[in-house]
């Protein structure tokens, strides 16, 4: 098997980032509260890069991503404040909104045969406008602690701390995922070695697992010096290894690839192309729905305003991650890796006060470098 020299690449570039925005800030940076915030103030770009990334696989695109997030944060506050529901259940209600959502543009995209392009526009600003209907007065606010710690809590320190003020149930987790990260690697090789598949070089591998090993500890010994493991983190980390499953593992995911690559071969292979479409947008509005819920309670209220631009960050994560602008290519963790390039360059160019202006400017050039290099790729590959 060969070495996928473009997610490397990817991974290569974000270390690059870090390690640049760590001199050019005099090492704030990686500072703990910096990394825990890193994870809290991106948490909604790496829920919807994770949907976004299957929409773009499949070769489709959802601009009403950030408009559903306002919106179900919006029902989901007032589900809280105006019907007196506990949070938990408001969550429920919050997620079976975006659900709706999904099988609303699901149903239009694929049994209709409207281009998602246009289905996601005209939802972008119908759910924007349903957003400002719902919150009349603009804002909604004193939610409940338990809520809000789903975007600002941490796992309390439970087993204490050790050598100077690490939390131990952060390590400890960090080290359980080491570990399952090793085992499911081997055991992956192990496999394709019995069925005489190609395998990746055991040079490689190694090489692979131990920058694995110690980014993970590395990154969990700093985290652990701040409040401990945030909530977020495990959530994200869920989806994370669900969604890499889903797409790598399952009949689903190898028919997403398949549209991509070529939609009249996957049809003409047996793909019900429709329900599988349908079911790519009512996952978007599951994950939507879950963003504007990690939203709201790390603001700490719905506000008419959450959401914008939304939409861009999460496409912009996807192809920085290397997803290819003709559907085919891409995967989970590639547009996690985009999200976090995103992520770091945000808080970098915060950090040096750099003005916002110039941090569009800076973020649009990255992106376009990004789709730059995939069409380029692509076209000498083609000519040989």
């Amino acid at each position: 098997m060969s070495v996928d020299v473009r997610q490397y690449g990817i991974l290569g570039a974000l270390a690059v980032i870090i390690i640049l925005f760590q001199i050019l800030t005099g090492g704030k940076l990686l500072l703990p509260a910096n990394i825990n915030n890193l994870i809290q103030q991106n948490a909604y770009v790496l829920i919807l890069a994770v949907g976004m990334i299957i929409v773009i696989i499949a070769g489709h695109i959802d601009l009403s991503v950030g408009s559903v997030v306002a919106v179900v944060g919006a029902i989901t506050a007032i589900a809280i404040t105006q019907w007196g529901l506990p949070w938990f259940a408001a969550v429920l209600i919050g997620l079976a909104a975006g659900a709706v959502i999904g099988v609303w543009q699901g149903f239009w995209i694929a049994y209709v045969g409207i281009p998602a392009f246009i289905v996601t526009l005209a939802g972008m600003l119908l759910f924007r406008g349903l957003t400002l209907v719902l919150l009349t007065g603009g804002t909604i606010n004193a939610l409940p602690d338990e809520f809000v710690a789903i975007g600002k809590g941490s796992l309390p320190q439970s087993m204490g701390t050790m050598l100077g003020g690490h939390d131990v149930v952060t390590m400890l987790i960090a080290l359980v995922v080491v570990a399952a990260v090793i085992g499911s690697q081997l055991r992956t090789r192990a496999r394709r070695k019995k069925l005489d598949l190609p395998v990746e070089p055991g040079g490689a591998l190694i090489a692979k697992l131990a920058i694995v090993a110690v980014a993970v500890l590395a990154f969990a010994w700093l985290l652990s010096a701040h409040k401990g493991l945030p909530i977020i983190l495990i959530i994200l980390a869920v989806l994370i290894m669900l969604y890499t499953f889903i797409l790598q593992r399952t009949v689903f995911g190898r028919n997403v690839y398949a549209m991509g690559g070529n939609l009249f071969a996957a049809k003409m292979s047996g793909v019900r192309t429709e329900r599988v479409n349908f079911l790519i947008f009512v996952n978007m509005g599951v994950l939507a729905a879950l963003a504007g819920i990690v939203t709201t309670a790390r603001a700490g209220g719905a506000v008419a305003s959450a959401g914008n631009t939304y939409e861009l960050d999460a496409i912009a994560a996807a192809f920085i991650g290397g997803a290819a602008v003709t559907g085919g290519v891409g995967t989970v963790i590639g547009a996690v890796i985009g999200a976090m390039i995103m992520g770091v360059l945000n808080m970098g160019l915060s950090i040096l006060s750099v003005d916002s202006a110039w941090q569009s400017v800076i973020k649009g050039l990255v992106l376009l470098l990004a789709v730059a290099i995939d069409v380029l790729g692509k076209r000498r590959g083609g000519r040989s």
